[in-house]
């Protein structure tokens, strides 16, 4: 069980994120895992590839 407090806030512990067409993507701020624990960076690791409507690629 995951503490609710170490729940990634920008994907609500789900790993993923959906634009406003509804494509969904592996949460950028916790790499996909749903947690967020103090000292982890919410910038991603390396900068990611964005297609012309600013989609993420995977």
């Amino acid at each position: 069980m995951v503490n609710r407090n170490q729940i990634c806030k920008a994907c609500d512990g789900t790993g993923l994120l959906a634009d406003d067409e509804s494509w969904q993507y592996s949460c950028t701020v916790c790499n996909g895992d749903g947690t967020f624990t103090s000292g982890d960076s919410p910038e991603p690791a390396k900068p990611f590839s964005v297609d012309e409507n600013n989609r993420t690629l995977e």
